[in-house]
């Protein structure tokens, strides 16, 4: 491999999160300019949505899932909003992870629960705790509590990133954030009374 195609495949991808072909056809600026968009979101962000992943499942696949949203990004790129790019990504990698989790077990359609449960041998995101009393209290609140409250304290989403990640109102994720934050509260209370 020569010099300027080593150069060439390095362009290709920003931190392990590989940059779209040129496959799709673009058309003078207007092509140039959504790339050179894209390049800039992943370049910006790519870190953000790895270690996203990093922290809530495998490691080993943090990267492909990282991919997996930055490709999303891509084709949809017409819909992605410009003020609001991370937490379209963040509301993306929600999705991915969630699709990937279901991907990992083998459950017939017709034995699918009709309730949400975590159908994951251990909680990745908890896992990373390592405060056992907190794991459990996070463990007691439920799964979108858990999910707010893991958006705020490791993303450091809050007001109108949180809303857009969670697809609500800005006083909405502010009343849920906050309700979340009572729920832990409470919980870590009951757990230390003992």
């Amino acid at each position: 491999m020569t010099t300027a195609s080593t150069d060439a495949a390095a362009d290709d991808t920003t931190q392990g999160v590989p940059m779209p072909d040129r496959a799709e056809p673009t058309t003078g600026d207007a092509g140039d300019d959504a790339l050179a968009w894209f390049t800039g979101v992943v370049r910006e962000h790519s870190t953000a949505i790895v270690k996203y992943f990093s922290r809530r499942g495998p490691r080993q696949d943090a990267e492909d899932l990282a991919a997996e949203v930055f490709a999303t990004a891509w084709r949809r790129r017409d819909d992605v909003p410009r003020e609001a790019v991370l937490p379209w990504l963040y509301r993306t990698a929600g999705f991915t992870l969630a699709n990937h989790r279901r991907k990992l077990v083998d459950l017939p359609v017709d034995h699918v629960p009709e309730t949400a449960e975590v159908r994951v041998a251990e909680d990745p995101e908890l896992s990373a705790l390592f405060d056992d009393e907190l794991r459990g209290a996070l463990l007691s609140v439920g799964d979108r509590d858990r999910r707010i409250l893991l958006l705020h304290a490791w993303e450091g989403l809050d007001g109108e990133e949180l809303a857009a990640v969670l697809g609500i109102s800005r006083s909405g994720a502010d009343a849920a954030l906050s309700r979340a934050r009572k729920r832990l509260r409470e919980a870590w209370g009951e757990r230390m009374s003992f």
